[in-house]
């Protein structure tokens, strides 16, 4: 499982240090190549919610083999692609197979199980969503140091092939749940309103501003779109696609609020601590790539203690524990201009990796924690949307914040000590994500059984 949920997820990620050079392959502007991550985040986002119907009507391993066939058929089509416009559309092909493969291995595993050892499972799943977006820009930039850029999707098909072999030979076969009827008003409502939501935070980032007409206008069609998939999912006679009625379990609720932020907190600083290296201290991207390793080494090391841990003691402890982790790991960057030594921030970042997967393993966990084992793949696309929307909203934030920083300072030229200034004060929003972990884990259960 691990091994598709690996691919899937570095090329979310991978592709953050090709882009200048798609452009110079493809003789195409910024405005064009940013699309090649843009339309792979929002076709992803397009399909997670029909991940619990296509389990309950297909079956999880007959879903997730069809899933990796078609991220595989799509990194080969984006290696053969000969234009900035087909590389965008063929990975929007790649962006279909890889929106599932993350969910489907939560409901994998999350329904193999069972609640008493939800804790472990979920920090396996963790391994690839807390260390992919450390490892993949270290690895991007390797790669493109050696080998043509359509390496960096030629390496999904051995990966992909390895996993497509070991699960068609250990993953053990389940039956469908019958033919449950397709919601199909609620998938052409939720659907759209979830892209329109992702793309109008993306363009926020873009245009360094939330007020701008096609940041404000995707987002109010996508908020209108989900009042209507809200009155339609609590009214029907069906099971809707993504069932709200989840929403009554406090522990599946305060889950689902920490999941938002916690793709903002982890998120956010991923897009600005990169540039910070790279524009106020000047490093390539593979120098910047592996000062940001320390973050992953400590999710590592979370990972080994905090899975067990949880399903020992329970959500609650735990999160309160990472969340004031997370905090003091953050704060040393919010003091960029008095100069703090090298090792402290990288100190920092190890402890904010340690506390942003005592925050996340325990948080998945506690999403399950007392729902039926039917309600696991419903409840694992809920999350996954939910996740997806934080992490660009946080995104999106601080890259407003940090260019209203730059203009606000700078009057010509932004100089290494401004964007340092800027950098600071933009850090002080993401300790804000991370202090909101504190009140939300009062919500979860004290022990997950």
């Amino acid at each position: 499982m691990l091994f598709g949920a690996t691919a899937a997820l570095l090329d979310t990620t991978i592709i953050s240090v090709a882009l200048d050079q798609l452009g110079q392959a493809f003789t195409a502007p910024v405005s064009t190549v940013q699309w090649v991550s843009t339309a792979y985040l929002l076709a992803m986002a397009l399909i997670i919610p029909l991940t619990g119907w296509c389990v309950d009507r297909f079956g999880a391993k007959a879903t997730w083999l069809c899933t990796l066939a078609l991220f595989v058929a799509g990194s080969m089509l984006c290696a053969a692609a000969w234009s900035a416009e087909s590389l965008i559309v063929f990975r929007v092909v790649q962006g279909l197979g890889a929106g599932m493969i993350l969910p489907l291995t939560q409901v994998i595993l999350a329904q193999a199980a069972g609640s008493r050892r939800f804790g472990r499972v979920m920090a396996l799943v963790a391994i690839p969503g807390n260390l992919v977006p450390i490892v993949g820009p270290v690895l991007g930039g390797l790669m493109l140091n050696a080998l043509p850029w359509r390496w960096i999707f030629l390496i999904n098909v051995p990966v992909c092939v390895i996993a497509f072999v070991l699960a068609w030979w250990k993953l053990p076969a389940d039956p469908p749940q019958g033919r449950p009827p397709l919601d199909v008003l609620g998938l052409a409502v939720l659907s759209p309103a979830v892209v329109a939501i992702v793309y109008g935070l993306s363009r926020a980032g873009a245009e360094s501003s939330f007020a701008a007409v096609n940041v404000l206008a995707p987002i109010a069609i996508g908020l209108a779109l989900l009042t209507v998939f809200a009155t339609h999912a609590l009214h029907t006679s069906k099971t809707p696609i993504i069932d709200l009625r989840l929403f009554r379990h406090r522990s599946f609720s305060a889950s689902a609020a920490l999941m938002f932020l916690s793709g903002a907190a982890l998120y956010g600083p991923m897009f600005l601590l990169p540039l910070y290296y790279q524009q106020a201290r000047g490093f390539d991207a593979l120098t910047t790539g592996l000062t940001l390793a320390p973050q992953g080494i400590g999710t590592a090391l979370a990972l080994a203690v905090v899975g067990p841990l949880a399903d020992r003691i329970g959500a609650r402890p735990l999160v309160a524990l990472g969340a004031l982790t997370t905090t003091a790991g953050t704060l040393a960057y919010t003091q960029l201009p008095s100069g703090p030594d090298d090792v402290l921030l990288i100190a920092s970042l190890a402890l904010r990796g340690i506390g942003l997967g005592a925050v996340g393993i325990p948080t998945m966990a506690a999403a399950y924690h007392q729902l039926p084992h039917s309600a696991i793949p419903r409840a694992t696309s809920a999350t996954n949307v939910i996740q997806r929307v934080g992490a660009s909203f946080g995104t999106a934030l601080v890259a407003v914040i940090l260019q209203q920083q730059i203009n606000d300072q700078a009057s010509g030229g932004a100089s290494p000590e401004i964007l340092t200034h800027a950098f600071a004060n933009t850090f002080w929003w993401t300790v804000g994500f991370a202090v909101l972990f504190l009140p939300l884990a009062m919500f979860l259960p004290r022990r997950s059984r």
